[in-house]
């Protein structure tokens, strides 16, 4: 486990140091067409089949590839054919009368797209920015996904309960979201659930697990779950089927985040112990980076830590 905190810092120490030198802009004409195109392809395939994770950004030379998979209609003849698949297994699901065979949808990037923001950051290629996101997601502009908005329908038609349980804070951009799903079509769910002050801090498998687990123990049968992230379908009470949408923009890292904050605060109460990590840390993000002259940031109470270990780090 120390050795899995130690590779995921170095990843968030390499984000925070500042490199003193120039970067060559990528070139289309670097690499043939249909090489570059491939090499894309392949990465989308592992990223949707979850065999590449923690993932920050979409490769700077597969901007041209998702920009044309998400806006030619690829991305959406996917989507559909996936719901396809839904609505294929609703019909040989029978609803029982006593009103608590349920659905759970996700809402960004399931009922609602976001690629007009995500547009203005090149389609992934920029990292993930939460309070661009936040002041986005706060305007309320968000377009229905009509191949999902279909199924949604469907589902309340067919007496399903629909909960829709979203990441979104609930303090902040709850009348923003409500509305927007309302102006959008998405009328007639059962009951819309925000992350909450409760879930502050805890990793999105971790809050959706708890809602699952929450709606099950109220007898609700959760016959299926629909989101675009893994982290919509995976831990506990996932119900009897889940359906990964296609998102190859974003891969939200929470829990690997939430993991190895926990293994850092255990760590920071053992002083020797936590003292080697910081020296481990500093000298091998040196070495990967390999620059002459860097910037170090840390935080204000690692300061004498780190200050300590920077002489015997170099």
């Amino acid at each position: 486990m120390v050795k899995r905190v130690r590779e995921i810092f170095i990843f968030f120490f390499l984000s925070i140091f500042s490199k003193a030198i120039s970067t060559k802009p990528y070139s289309r004409n670097s690499a043939p067409a249909d090489s570059v195109s491939n090499d894309c392809l392949s990465w989308r395939l592992a990223v949707e089949a979850n065999n590449v994770r923690g993932w920050r950004t979409v490769p700077a030379h597969c901007l041209h590839y998702i920009e044309t998979y998400m806006i030619v209609g690829q991305y959406e003849q996917d989507v559909k054919y996936i719901v396809e698949q839904i609505e294929s297994y609703v019909t040989d699901l029978v609803v029982a009368d006593d009103g608590m065979d349920a659905w759970i949808l996700d809402v960004d990037d399931t009922c609602l797209s976001n690629i007009f923001y995500y547009k203005g950051k090149k389609y992934g290629c920029d990292p993930y920015d939460p309070s661009g996101f936040k002041a986005w997601a706060m305007r309320g502009g968000c377009p229905a996904i009509s191949s999902v908005l279909g199924l949604f329908n469907k589902l309340v038609d067919s007496g399903f309960k629909v909960f829709l349980v979203t990441g979104r804070d609930e303090e902040t951009l709850a009348p923003a979201t409500i509305a927007n799903l309302h102006n959008q079509g998405f009328i007639g769910y059962e009951r819309l659930i925000f992350r909450t002050q409760a879930f502050k801090g805890k990793s999105a498998v971790v809050f959706k697990s708890e809602i699952r687990k929450q709606l099950m123990e109220e007898g609700h049968r959760i016959w299926g779950n629909v989101g675009d992230q893994w982290t919509d379908l995976q831990g506990e009470c996932v119900g009897n089927r889940t359906f990964k949408l296609p998102n190859p923009i974003i891969y939200l890292v929470n829990s690997i985040k939430e993991s190895a904050r926990k293994e850092l605060l255990r760590l920071s109460n053992d002083k020797r112990g936590y003292n080697n990590l910081v020296k481990a840390l500093v000298v091998q993000s040196l070495v990967r980076l390999r620059e002459a002259a860097v910037l170090l940031r840390c935080r204000e109470v690692d300061r004498k830590v780190v200050e300590s270990v920077l002489e015997e780090a170099k």
